[in-house]
Order: structure tokens, then C-alpha cells, then sequence
């Protein structure tokens, strides 16, 4: 096996109903990988993926859950697990927003994205390791946002969750090592159906403060995590990967006031 395939291995992704949790699915399935296809409420998006990894001759299955319900993901890390006879990888993907200003932010809004984007990957994280170190070994990749490097209007919780999030990559890095590696990757601006929502303009807005010139791509982040994840990584952990077409080195945003955060947009 290249050190930079995944034969044999089994992975796990959150929110891999659509986005950017689709694209990394079926780039891990592509390396070999088979596969657990995340989701909250979007059966037919997992479905999809679930059948585009097998259209492949990938082996994948779709798992629900909600990270809010710690009980139920324990169980479905164990259910992963016993399914496909191990774990080795697992991608905390899935995110939560609630656009506005911090002093609009409700107790309900500020738990549903912290359940989210923190609490859930946390505990998601600590029982998958207990299983991949009795496999002796695997990798857990956390995908975090540029919203941490460069604070943008709006964004409240979602930006304090991660940045909890890639605080609790270095310490699980330093805690859960020698056998098992956690790192993340932040990704930039990136063009999903969701994000058009909030601006037909997207991606030409995003494009001109990107010193690579084009808005990011879900498929923009496969290679990272199908590194990070392999073994040619692995002496690789507690680092923070931004992948954003050069857009953290200047941190300047767009005109926000061209985008809509309405509550029917979210």
C-alpha cells in the first residue's frame, strides 16, 4: 500500500451529506478508503454520497446523527466501527451557524452552535481514539474557518466555537499521542449552494481579496485531509492547515454589507 493510500482503513466524516463533507468523503473512498457518510437531517444528500463512492466501487454507508445527542454519538462511532470492523480516520466536519451580532446571540443559538462545531466533535473525537489505539493507531481531522484568523461581522458563536475547535486539535495533538494524530484544516471562502444563499456574489466578492484569485471549492480540500490522514503524515500532528488561496496572509474581507444573513438564508 502507497503511503499515501488508504487501503484497508475505514473513515468516519461528519456532515458529509453535502459541501465540503461530500467532497472529502469521496476523496477518501477514491484512496481506498471505506467509508461513513455523516448526516443531521439530509438522508437524500447522504444517499447521494453513499452512491457516488459505490458508482466508484468505493464501500461507504450513511450513519445519522445528531451532535447535540451525546449518547447518540458514542453510538454511532461504536455502530461505525462494528460495521466496518475498525476505525482509523474520523473528520469532524459537520458546523452549525447562527449569523449576527454577539449581543443578538440567544442561549439557544450560542448552545445549538457550540453543540455543534465543539462539544459534539469533542466527545465524537475521544471514543473514536479509544477505538483506533486498540487498532493501534489513526488520524482525526478537524475542519475549522478563516472566520479564526481574521474575525468578520456577524459570525458570534460560530467563530468562538472555532476557535475552541482548534484549541481542542493541540490538545488532543499532545494528549491522545503517540498512536493517534489530530490536526485541522481552516478552510477559506468556499462556494457551496448554502453560501450563495447569502450572496449571489459570492464568489466574485471573494475572489478579489484572494491573492489566488478564485473563491475556494469543496473539492479544494481532499488532498489535505487524504494527506493529513495518511501515513505519509505521520510525524504530522497538532497543526493548523489554512487552506484559503493565500486569503489569511492579507485578512481582508469583502463588503459584508452586500450579504444577507435573514433568518430564512440560514
Amino acid at each position: 500500500m502507497s503511503e499515501f493510500g488508504h487501503a484497508g482503513k475505514t473513515a468516519f466524516i461528519t456532515g458529509a451529506s453535502k459541501g465540503i463533507g461530500e467532497a472529502i468523503a469521496i476523496g477518501l473512498a477514491q484512496s481506498g478508503a471505506s467509508v461513513a457518510v455523516g448526516y443531521h437531517t439530509d438522508a437524500e444528500g447522504a444517499d447521494r454520497t453513499v452512491a457516488a463512492i459505490a458508482g466508484q466501487g468505493g464501500d461507504a454507508t450513511a450513519v445519522q446523527l445528531d451532535l447535540a445527542n451525546l449518547e447518540r454519538c458514542l453510538e454511532v462511532v461504536d455502530q461505525v466501527a462494528q460495521h466496518f470492523g475498525r476505525l482509523d480516520i474520523l473528520v469532524n466536519n459537520a458546523a452549525r451557524t447562527r449569523f449576527g451580532p454577539v449581543h443578538e446571540t440567544t442561549e439557544v443559538d450560542f448552545d445549538d452552535v457550540v453543540n455543534t462545531v465543539l462539544k459534539g466533535p469533542f466527545f465524537l473525537s475521544l471514543r473514536a481514539s479509544k477505538i483506533m489505539n486498540a487498532n493501534g493507531g489513526g488520524a482525526i481531522v478537524n475542519i475549522s474557518s478563516i472566520a479564526v484568523e481574521g474575525i468578520m461581522p456577524f459570525h458570534g458563536a460560530y467563530t468562538m466555537a472555532k476557535g475552541g475547535l482548534e484549541s481542542m486539535t493541540r490538545q488532543m495533538a499532545l494528549d491522545l499521542a503517540p498512536h493517534v494524530r489530530v490536526n485541522a484544516v481552516a478552510p477559506g471562502a468556499t462556494l457551496t449552494a448554502r453560501n450563495l444563499r447569502y450572496s449571489e456574489g459570492y464568489a466574485d466578492d471573494w475572489s478579489r481579496v484572494t491573492p489566488l484569485g478564485r473563491v475556494m471549492m469543496p473539492g479544494d480540500y481532499v488532498g489535505v485531509v487524504n494527506f493529513l490522514t495518511s501515513e505519509a503524515a505521520q510525524m504530522i500532528t497538532g497543526q493548523i492547515i489554512y487552506v484559503d488561496g493565500g486569503w489569511s496572509m492579507l485578512g481582508l474581507g469583502p463588503n459584508m454589507d452586500a450579504f444577507d444573513f435573514s433568518s430564512d438564508k440560514l
